[in-house]
C-alpha cells in the first residue's frame, strides 16, 4: 500500500479542505519523512506526525498503533500545547475507527515484501500518486519534489534515517542501513507534469532531505533531469531550487539555462577535507563542490550554498570560499546526531557536537559572510526565489 493512500484511508471520509477542529483545516498528506498530515491553524502550517508506537517515546495522543505529535513549519512558530494536544486527540479518535482494518492490509503487504527475500527493498522501483509536497505558509508557499526516497550518499548525521526507518517497518520493508537503499519513483516526471497543470505556481525545492537528487543512481535513472525538463516546459514559471553534495548536477547545466527562475548550489559544512571525509565519505570532496559552484557561476546560473551542520575547519576559509562563489548562503546548526554518534565521539571532532560550539561557529560564519556582502538567509528558500524579505539579519 502506498503510504499516502494509507493516510487517506486513515482519515476517510475527511479529506483536504475539511475542518478537523475549530480553526484547524486539513491541507494534505506527506510521506517524505514519515507519515504526516499537513494542517493550517490561523493561516500557518501545522504538521501532525503519525509514528508507529514501537518507535515513539513521546506523543500528544495515541491510538492502538500510532503516537501522534505536532510541530510547526521548521519549528519556528509556537503553538499552545493545549491546542496542539486537542487537535492530536481529535485526529486519534478518527484514526481509531479505521486503523484496525487497514493493519490487516498492511500485514498482507509485509508478507508480500518479505516473500521477495534477500535484497528486497534495497533498490525498489515504485509508482506514486503525487510528487508535489506542499510546504511553507499561506503567505509564502512552496513545494518539495523528491524523485527518490533513501540516499546512497548516506551521510550518517542525516535526520531522514530516524524518520524513515519506522515507516519502512510499517510498510513491511527491511530495516536496511541508511545509505544502502533507495526507492525510485519511476512515474515522478509524468505525475509532476499533471500536478503542475492543476496547481498554482510556487517555488519548488529539490534538495537532500530524504534523498540527494543527484545521488549515483540518477546517472542512469534520469528522474531528476526529466522532472526539471517538465518544469522548464511548463507554461507557467515555477521558481526552482536544487541542492546537492554531488558533481553530477553539472550534467544538467543545459536544462538550468532553459529555466526562467532557478537557483542551484551545494551543501558544504566545512572547508576542511579531512573533516569532510570523516563525516561525508561518499559525498563529493570540498574541492569538487567548489568546482560545481564555479561552473554554475560561469554558466550564468544563480548559485547558493547551505552550511548545515557546521563541521570543524577554518571558518574564515569557508567564508572566503563561499563569498567568492555563492550568491547567498544559508547557515544553520546541527539538529541531532542521527547515526553519526561514533563520528562525533572521535576526539578530533567531539567539540563540534555541542550546541554552544555550533551556535558560535554559525554566528562567526554569518558575520564574515555579511562583511563580504553575501546575503545570509534562514528558512527554506534563497532570497532570489523567496524575495529579499526572507533574508534574516540574525542567526
Amino acid at each position: 500500500m502506498d503510504p499516502i493512500e494509507l493516510l487517506r484511508r486513515l482519515l476517510a471520509p475527511a479529506g483536504p479542505g475539511e475542518l478537523l477542529w475549530p480553526g484547524a483545516r486539513l491541507e494534505g498528506f506527506s510521506a517524505e519523512v514519515g507519515l504526516r498530515l499537513r494542517l493550517t491553524v490561523a493561516e500557518e502550517p501545522l504538521w501532525i506526525d503519525l509514528t508507529p508506537l514501537a518507535a515513539s517515546d513521546r506523543w500528544a495522543a495515541r491510538t492502538e498503533h500510532f503516537g501522534l505529535s505536532y510541530r510547526t513549519e521548521g519549528e519556528r512558530r509556537a503553538i499552545a500545547p493545549a491546542e496542539g494536544q486537542a487537535i492530536c486527540r481529535r485526529l486519534a479518535l478518527m484514526i481509531r475507527a479505521r486503523e484496525g482494518e487497514l493493519f490487516v492490509a498492511l500485514r498482507k503487504n509485509r508478507g508480500d515484501e518479505e516473500a521477495g527475500g534477500g535484497d528486497a527493498g534495497r533498490v525498489r522501483r515504485i509508482e506514486v500518486a503525487s510528487i508535489l509536497e506542499p510546504g511553507g505558509s499561506k503567505a509564502r508557499p512552496f513545494y518539495t519534489v523528491s524523485p527518490y526516497v533513501g540516499c546512497t550518499i548516506g551521510c550518517r548525521f542525516c535526520y531522514a534515517d530516524r524518520q524513515l526507518a519506522p515507516l519502512r517497518g510499517l510498510m513491511g520493508l527491511p530495516q536496511a542501513r541508511w545509505g544502502s537503499y533507495v526507492d525510485l519513483r519511476e512515474n515522478a516526471p509524468e505525475v509532476l507534469a499533471r500536478e503542475l497543470r492543476a496547481s498554482t505556481p510556487a517555488p519548488i525545492k529539490f534538495c537532500p532531505i530524504v534523498s540527494d537528487p543527484y545521488q549515483a543512481i540518477e546517472a542512469q535513472a534520469l528522474l531528476t533531469r526529466r522532472c526539471l525538463e517538465v518544469i522548464a516546459a511548463a507554461p507557467a514559471v515555477w521558481p526552482t531550487m536544487l541542492l546537492t553534495r554531488s558533481t553530477l548536477i553539472l550534467r544538467d547545466l543545459d536544462v538550468f539555462k532553459e529555466m526562467p527562475r532557478v537557483a542551484v548550489g551545494v551543501s558544504l559544512p566545512t572547508i576542511d577535507e579531512a573533516a569532510r571525509r570523516h563525516f561525508e565519505p561518499r559525498a563529493a570532496s570540498v574541492a569538487e563542490r567548489l568546482r560545481v559552484l564555479r561552473a554554475l557561476r560561469a554558466a550564468g546560473i544563480p548559485t547558493l550554498a547551505v552550511v548545515q551542520p557546521l563541521l570543524p575547519g577554518s571558518i574564515e576559509g569557508l567564508a572566503a570560499a563561499l563569498a567568492e562563489l555563492a550568491d547567498s548562503v544559508s547557515v544553520d546548526v546541527l539538529r541531532g546526531e542521527g547515526g553519526a554518534r561514533e563520528d562525533f565521539e572521535d576526539l578530533r571532532y567531539a567539540r563540534c557536537r555541542g550546541e554552544a560550539w555550533q551556535a558560535a561557529a554559525a554566528a562567526e560564519l554569518a558575520a564574515l559572510l555579511r562583511a563580504r556582502g553575501v546575503p545570509v538567509w534562514r528558512g527554506e528558500l534563497p532570497p532570489s526565489l523567496a524575495g529579499a524579505a526572507m533574508i534574516d539579519a540574525a542567526t
